[in-house]
């Protein structure tokens, strides 16, 4: 370093600058010949040249030079991650322009580090640790602790934050968010006040879910109290943009170390009991419990077996006909899915679709699904049967129009005509579907496909809505057809959905028909075609297809 100083190039100068003279010198006093009496005359200039040019290099470079090789070593510092210590007084007292940059540049590159150390740690929209800065901080705070101590976690969800988003806006929903955190900041800093229990440790997590971890608690209870003002907190009213808005929110609770001592499970125990709140009819806080706890491990069984039947092939089809009500004909069938569990049998789809959805398995299933109606529909449509099988569409799939352009693909691919294909959405997930899935849908009916709303009668439909969807049938929903045999109000309802129908420009389905009475008033009253067990129980392919072909169909049903 201190060859390649400044301090030394000045020196080197000077001593070069000797040599040039001495070399001259010799030149001028040898008349042709060398000496050393020559030599030792030219000598005395060198050094007399040598030395006023260290004396000048001293005065006009030296010490700039040795300012500066201060300088270029506060900087090498400065790249070692040193951004703290100051310039050195000799830089600010030789070059002050010099010192003055070196000095915004390190507090340009401390405030740009710390921006990115904000943006990687904490929610931009609410200033809370996100989830990754509170899982680290939360972990090493409870590997800290004691074995005995209490510590909380609580799970907290916003029960109607979707609500604002969707009609306020996102910006809106934003500075909501931001109002949530203050309020439990100051729920944090009231159970704090008193001493006794430890300063939590806040987060957002993602969306509307937050978390606050107690690492300090005298006994359980003190969760119980701390949630209720937390409860009560996020109930109050808040004012966005001159109006009142309530949205409540649901808690779940998880302590150490009787539920756990790692963050992981204190996590899954919280979430669990928040789910538990949600359900039970949320504005609520529920503690992790040996039911739930049993919950959880039924779930991650549950899990594991949807994966081994996909794997093993233990799903299966059977098809539930459509009856037209005008002729008796069978128009159509459902297809419905089965799973062949190998110890607890044949298990319905309402006792783990849900687990499907929430780990993602329902979309291979789905695509199990859908190659097996696409083979179906080509042997149906190779034997001349031209009844349409329907299946039906879930959230997930819904939520992606992948799902609809890889059906239409493998029905392309099994040869299958789409005139035979009809898929069933529910009417709240047809309320919500985006575009793409819009346009996605009518190309396979385009193709010939039949587009049918499910459920009709227990959602919230718009009918403006409706008319802008490409579809051909509505379904309406058991519930409604229940008691239309007994109780003139649900015919009357029952006739004027019916109507409503017809007045789309659609076909009607009754589905849930459990009496031979229930067709006999859906006929009468205007409802073209009827499914349920009054008609046919689900059956094999097989079945159906004899089933169909031998008129065996109950003509008390078709009676008019």
């Amino acid at each position: 370093m201190e060859s390649a100083s400044l301090k030394g190039r000045a020196i080197t100068f000077a001593l070069c600058a000797g040599a040039v003279v001495f070399i001259l010198a010799v030149l001028a006093t040898s008349q042709g010949s060398l000496s050393l009496d020559n030599m030792t005359r030219a000598l005395a200039p060198a050094i007399v040249c040598a030395v006023f040019s260290w004396a000048a290099a001293e005065r006009a470079i030296g010490t700039t030079a040795g300012a500066l090789d201060s300088a270029i070593e506060r900087i090498a510092e400065a790249a070692r991650g040193d951004l703290e210590s100051p310039v050195p007084p000799e830089v600010g007292v030789v070059v002050p322009h010099l010192a003055q940059a070196m000095d915004g540049l390190f507090q340009q590159v401390a405030a740009n580090l710390d921006s990115v150390h904000r943006l990687a740690m904490y929610d931009p929209v609410t200033n809370l640790p996100n989830r990754t800065h509170f899982r680290r901080v939360a972990e090493r705070q409870l590997s800290e602790m004691p074995r005995g101590d209490v510590a909380a976690l609580l799970f907290i969800d916003l029960d109607r934050f979707k609500a604002v988003n969707d009609t306020m806006g996102h910006a809106t929903g934003d500075v909501l968010l931001g109002m949530v955190a203050n309020r439990l900041r100051a729920v944090a800093d009231s159970v704090t006040a008193g001493g006794g229990i430890g300063k939590p440790l806040i987060g957002r997590l993602a969306g509307d879910e937050f978390t606050m971890l107690f690492p300090k608690l005298d006994d359980a209870n003190q969760a119980a109290r701390i949630a209720r003002g937390v409860l009560y907190a996020l109930t109050e009213a808040f004012d966005l943009a001159g109006a009142d808005v309530e949205i409540g929110a649901s808690i779940g609770i998880a302590l150490r170390p009787a539920h756990g001592t790692t963050l992981h499970d204190l996590m899954c125990a919280a979430d669990a009991a928040m789910y538990h709140a949600k359900a039970g009819g949320r504005g609520r806080a529920e503690h992790f419990s040996d039911e739930l706890a049993a919950q959880l491990t039924d779930r991650a069984q549950l899990e594991i077996d949807l994966r081994n039947a996909i794997d093993r092939g233990q799903f299966t089809l059977v098809y539930q006909p459509q009856m037209a009500l005008t002729d008796g004909r069978i128009v159509a069938a459902e297809a419905l899915l089965r799973w062949h569990h190998p110890s607890e049998g044949i298990k319905l789809p309402a006792s783990f679709l849900q687990r499907a959805e929430e780990t993602g398995l329902i979309v291979e299933i789905g695509e199990w699904v859908s190659a097996e109606v696409a083979r179906t529909i080509r042997r149906w449509a190779d034997a001349g049967i031209e009844q349409r099988l329907a299946i039906n569409i879930s959230q997930r799939q819904l939520d992606h129009a992948m799902f609809f352009r890889r059906l239409r693909d493998a029905m392309h691919a099994a040869g299958a005509p789409a005139r035979l294909l009809e898929l069933e959405i529910t009417e709240t997930l047809a309320m919500h579907c985006s575009n793409d899935v819009i346009e996605a849908i009518a190309a396979l009916r385009a193709d010939g496909a039949t587009i049918t709303i499910d459920d009709y009668g227990t959602g919230n439909s718009s009918v403006a809505r409706l008319r802008t969807l490409p579809i051909d049938r509505i379904k309406l929903d058991a519930s409604l057809i229940e008691h239309i045999a007994s109780r003139a109000e649900a015919r009357q309802i029952a006739q004027s959905m019916i109507g409503l129908i017809h007045g789309l420009g659609c076909e009607a389905v009754a589905e849930g028909i459990e009496t031979v009475d229930q067709a006999q008033i859906l006929r009468i009253i205007g409802c073209d075609v009827v499914q349920g067990f009054a008609l046919a129980a689900p059956m094999a392919e097989d079945t159906l297809i004899a089933w169909s072909r031998s008129g065996d169909q109950d003509d008390e049903a078709m009676a008019g």
